[in-house]
């Protein structure tokens, strides 16, 4: 069965990148070899390994590196760290940042 990866690097410039890929040491080396002028990350080589899930459908790598890259670096740092309860903190402030929609009630 094919695995895809969901990973975060680390960059030099402490910025993170998250990408999908089907073989991961493979795309490692072409982030740290430099293997586009255009990438994100050849201008903050080296970069490290800072996280990875596995995933056995591709739909569904494809939608957890689509929620990480809409994280706050606070948030992917605690996900780095593997501090839940931090993740759980972070996304209710988030959550509460938003406005609240009340709905109408009657006054019958």
């Amino acid at each position: 069965m094919k695995r895809y990866y969901v990973y975060m690097l680390l960059c030099a410039d402490e910025s993170y990148y998250v990408g999908v890929t089907s073989n991961l040491e493979q795309r490692l080396a072409q982030h740290n070899d430099g293997w586009s002028p255009t990438c994100y990350t050849h201008e903050r080589r080296p970069c490290r390994l800072a996280h990875v899930s596995e995933f056995g459908q591709v739909d569904d790598a494809i939608r957890w590196e689509k929620q990480l890259k809409g994280w706050s670096r606070k948030k992917k740092a605690a996900l780095v760290s593997g501090d839940w309860k931090r993740i759980q903190m972070l996304s209710r402030s988030h959550a509460s940042n938003k406005p609240v929609l009340r709905q109408a009630q009657d006054d019958k």
